[in-house]
C-alpha cells in the first residue's frame, strides 16, 4: 500500500462522517433544484442556481452560450432541429494551489425530459416529495441528484479542511437527453482533465460499455380524399401507411439485436437494441384521408458500430418495405436525423481511475465494485472517445427515470456521495485549504 493509499484510509472515517453531517442539507439543496423545471429549452434558471452554487463556494463560473456553428465540425456532434437561443453551460473551477494532483471533470446534465400527463403521477412532478426514503420528481434521478453530489463530494472535504490536491471541473450541462452537444461544448471550450467523472442514476456500479443512441424521423406522404372515398380504392392514408413501416421495422430491430453476439460487452444482455417509437403525428381533418404522417423513432448502435453504415442500413430498409406497398412504392417515405447521432463507447485504459473507485467503493460498502453494460447512454463518449480521457459513469438507485414518479433513493444517495468524495480525494489527492 503506498504513502497516498495510507494517508487516504486514515481520511476516510473523517469524510464519511462529513457526508453524513452535510446530508440534510444536501437534499435540502436538491428539492429545490428539482422544483426549477428544466425541460429543453427551459434551462436557464436552473443553471442559474447552478452557477450560484458555484460561486458560493468560490470556484472560478464559466457560463456561456452555445455556439453550433463552432461545434457543428466535432466529431461527435449530433444534428438538431431545434433554437439554441437559450442554450448555456456552466461550469465551476476549483484551481488547487500547486495542481500536485491529477485533476478530474465532474460532469452532470441539468436538462430533463418532458413529465408527460400531470394526472399520472402519484405526486407533482416538481414537488420533490419524499416518501419512504425516496425523493420523488422529475430530474430527482436523472439527473439531479448525481450533479449536486459532486458539489456535496467537494463539500465534505472542505468541511475538514481539505481541498482536492488536483484542478476540479464542475460540469453542468444541457442537451445530454436529445444530443449530447452540451457537454461536447465543454471539450471545445477547452475543458480537460485526467479522467472524468458522471454519476448518472444507472445504479453504484461501474458502467463498462454503452450504446450510441440515434435519433431519426420519416415523413410518410398520404394521398387526401373524402372519408367517404377511403374504401373505394381511392386515396391512400399516410397514417395507415406509417404503422405499416412501423411494424416493418421490428423485423431491422430483431436484426440488430441477434448481433449482440458479436459485441462481447452486450453479448449477455437480454435486448441491447430498441427500436423505440417515440413519437407519432399525421392528418388535419377527421373526415379527410390523411395527407401526412411522420414518425419519430430511438435506435441504438454498439460500440465501434459505424453511425453511417447504420443510417444506410436504416434507409435501405425503409426503401425495401415500401416498395412491398403499392403507393409506397412511388411515393417514398423521406428519413430525417434530427437529434441523438451518437457512437457506443467502452471503458478503456483506465486502470488507474477503476482502482481509485474500487478502493473508494469497497470503503463504503463493504464489497467489491462490480461492472455492467447499458443499453442507455451517457456523455462519457465525449471523454472516452474524442479526448482521450477515461470517464466513469456511477450514480445512485433511480427508478422509473424518464417514465411517471421518477425517485431517487436518499440511502443509495447518501453512499454513492461518500463514494465520490472519497474518489476526489483518491484521485486527486487532497491539500489543506
Amino acid at each position: 500500500m503506498s504513502d497516498h493509499e495510507i494517508e487516504i484510509r486514515h481520511l476516510e472515517g473523517a469524510i464519511s462522517r462529513a457526508v453524513e453531517a452535510g446530508f440534510d442539507r444536501q437534499i435540502s439543496t436538491l428539492a429545490e433544484l428539482v422544483k426549477i423545471p428544466s425541460q429543453r429549452g427551459e434551462e436557464t434558471a436552473a443553471q442559474a442556481y447552478m452557477a450560484s452554487m458555484y460561486r458560493e463556494r468560490g470556484f472560478d463560473v464559466d457560463e456561456w452560450l452555445i455556439d453550433l456553428d463552432q461545434n457543428r465540425h466535432l466529431p461527435g456532434f449530433s444534428p438538431v432541429a431545434v433554437s439554441y437561443d437559450n442554450c448555456r453551460n456552466v461550469v465551476g473551477t476549483h484551481r488547487a494551489r500547486n495542481r500536485s494532483g491529477r485533476s478530474l471533470i465532474l460532469n452532470g446534465h441539468i436538462d430533463v425530459v418532458p413529465v408527460g400527463p400531470r394526472a399520472q403521477w402519484t405526486t407533482d412532478p416538481y414537488g420533490a416529495e419524499v416518501i419512504d426514503g425516496w425523493m420523488y420528481g422529475r430530474g430527482a434521478g436523472d439527473m439531479k441528484s448525481g450533479l449536486l453530489a459532486c458539489v456535496a463530494a467537494i463539500d465534505a472535504l472542505a468541511s475538514v479542511g481539505l481541498q482536492p490536491a488536483g484542478d476540479v471541473f464542475l460540469q453542468s450541462v444541457v442537451e445530454e437527453e436529445c444530443t449530447g452537444n452540451g457537454a461536447l461544448a465543454c471539450l471545445a471550450r477547452g475543458y480537460k482533465a485526467h479522467a472524468a467523472f458522471i454519476p448518472e442514476p444507472l445504479l453504484p456500479k461501474l458502467m463498462r460499455a454503452q450504446v450510441g443512441p440515434m435519433w431519426f424521423q420519416v415523413h410518410v406522404a398520404g394521398d387526401p380524399q373524402h372519408a367517404s372515398a377511403a374504401f373505394s380504392g381511392a386515396g391512400a392514408n399516410a397514417i395507415e401507411k406509417a404503422i405499416y413501416l412501423i411494424g416493418r421495422l421490428q423485423e431491422l430491430e430483431r436484426r440488430w439485436n441477434a448481433r449482440k453476439v458479436e459485441h462481447r460487452h452486450f453479448c449477455d444482455h437480454p435486448h441491447p437494441i430498441r427500436f423505440n417509437l417515440g413519437k407519432i403525428a399525421g392528418g388535419d381533418w377527421p373526415s379527410s384521408v390523411p395527407a401526412w404522417c411522420t414518425f419519430d423513432m430511438r435506435v441504438a448502435v454498439y460500440p465501434g458500430q459505424s453511425l453511417a453504415a447504420a443510417r444506410v442500413e436504416i434507409e435501405s430498409f425503409i426503401a425495401e418495405a415500401s416498395h412491398d406497398d403499392p403507393f409506397l412504392r412511388h411515393h417514398a417515405p423521406r428519413v430525417e436525423y434530427h437529434g441523438f447521432m451518437a457512437e457506443g463507447y467502452v471503458l478503456t485504459n483506465s486502470e488507474d481511475v477503476e482502482a481509485s473507485l474500487g478502493r473508494a467503493h469497497s470503503a463504503v460498502f463493504g464489497e467489491p465494485l462490480t461492472e455492467y453494460a447499458t443499453s442507455a447512454a451517457t456523455d462519457a463518449r465525449f471523454f472516452g472517445l474524442y479526448a482521450d480521457t477515461p470517464a466513469i459513469v456511477y450514480g445512485p438507485e433511480c427508478k422509473m427515470p424518464h417514465g411517471y414518479d421518477e425517485a431517487v433513493n436518499l440511502e443509495s444517495l447518501k453512499q454513492v456521495t461518500k463514494t465520490l468524495a472519497l474518489f476526489v480525494a483518491d484521485w486527486c489527492g487532497v491539500e489543506q485549504r
